[in-house]
């Protein structure tokens, strides 16, 4: 019987060099990828698909952009998807690609899955937290061989196969719509100082022209129109990522706790993500009561965590994607936002559903009689006075 396993391909160093491993090492006989478009560069995408038409024995390419952002980018912004100050681009992607590479393999009828993540990182828990919902076998070249940066690249070598990283700019880079992480190489020393040559998304915030002024639309929580013109997600996002990245915005270097345990140095670009978030954030505030604020922060960082992981099959996801649907239906309206110089200032807001009464809390306003609040006054912070005076001198 034939021994054939589908590969999860980026067109990379580490996927690139599985196609000969899984034949060598596993015993493979055949190696099929699969190339899966969240939005990364489109040259990256044929580069990608021509490299494996020539080394893999056949090959898929599947645009599932719009599939990512209405079931994963916008579930994302609903839940101010944030961990640890990162905005999650790499780790929501991939439950979608692994779930597109389990139905290709279902499609070729293969024995095996199979990814190019190391042991040390967080990727190889989300692609086999829904790889291992099958029955079929996993295998993780880079993990279970141990493989380091500079032996990859001298078996490329030796294999004839082409790869654009090398020992001086040894960079892994994963790109999708919603980010761009940089990582490996000298970017891991925590007191390393990246040189701008990292950086593709977003201009470095001193050479940024003067300040730029956007109107983002929401509805339902999601982004809708931008300067008033109703647009496609997936373009509306790529034009933030354009005029926002040429504004110096969003950039994070971070030391992230990975899932494992261990810390790592890790830096992103996400231009759109921290605008359409930061704005997000903002309306909520303006039609959400104060309770609904409190206990959607604790819901969110508990999705933001279980995104993270990759656990998206989690009931709990889905549970904690009702409540926030629910909230959701009532950010709707517009946030006024300003660029400049890898800032992004909110201006103004306004929402049909806003919890606000200018008549009401205005000083000029006399709707209110001020005296209705000396009662109130006068028992708030009532037993920290009970204490102050009878219990702290005992």
């Amino acid at each position: 019987m034939s021994k054939k396993v589908v590969l999860a391909y980026s067109g990379g160093l580490d996927t690139s060099i599985c196609i000969p491993i899984l034949k060598e090492e596993y015993g493979c006989d055949e190696v099929i990828t699969v190339a899966v478009d969240v939005g990364q560069p489109k040259e990256e995408v044929i580069q990608a698909e021509e490299k494996a038409r020539k080394i893999s024995d056949r090959h898929y390419t599947l645009d599932v952009r719009e599939e990512f952002v209405r079931d994963y980018i916008f579930p994302l912004i609903k839940a101010n998807g944030d961990y640890e100050g990162y905005v999650m681009g790499t780790s929501i992607a991939r439950p979608l690609i692994a779930k597109k590479v389990v139905e290709i393999a279902n499609k070729e009828g293969a024995t095996a899955l199979a990814h190019g993540c190391t042991g040390k990182g967080n990727d190889q828990l989300r692609f086999e937290a829904v790889f291992r919902l099958t029955d079929m076998d996993v295998f993780a070249p880079m993990r279970d061989m141990n493989l380091t940066r500079e032996w990859e690249i001298e078996y490329a070598k030796q294999h004839n196969i082409p790869v654009s990283v090398t020992s001086s700019k040894p960079w892994s880079i994963d790109e999708n719509i919603w980010s761009r992480s940089i990582e490996g190489g000298k970017l891991e020393e925590p007191g390393y100082i990246p040189p701008e040559e990292i950086y593709q998304w977003t201009v470095s915030p001193e050479n940024a022209p003067d300040g730029q002024i956007l109107e983002i639309g929401f509805k339902d929580g999601v982004p809708v129109s931008l300067d008033g013109k109703e647009i496609d997600s997936v373009e509306l996002i790529e034009q933030l990522n354009r005029i926002a990245g040429s504004h110096g915005v969003g950039r994070t270097d971070m030391i992230e706790d990975r899932v494992l345990g261990l810390k790592a140095r890790e830096n992103y670009e996400h231009p759109a993500a921290t605008v359409l978030l930061t704005a997000h954030r903002d309306l909520e505030k303006l039609v959400l009561t104060r309770a609904e604020l409190k206990f959607k922060a604790m819901v969110d960082a508990e999705w933001s965590e279980l995104a993270y992981f990759g656990l998206v099959d989690e009931p709990l996801y889905s549970d904690l994607n009702a409540f926030i649907d629910r909230t959701q239906e009532r950010v709707a309206g517009t946030v006024t936002v300003k660029l400049y110089k890898g800032s992004v200032m909110i201006l103004a807001r306004t929402s049909p559903y806003a919890l606000y009464s200018e008549e009401l809390v205005s000083f000029d306003s006399a709707t209110i009689d001020q005296k209705d609040s000396e009662g109130f006054a006068k028992y708030h912070g009532f037993q920290a006075r009970l204490y102050r005076k009878f219990v702290e001198n005992i």
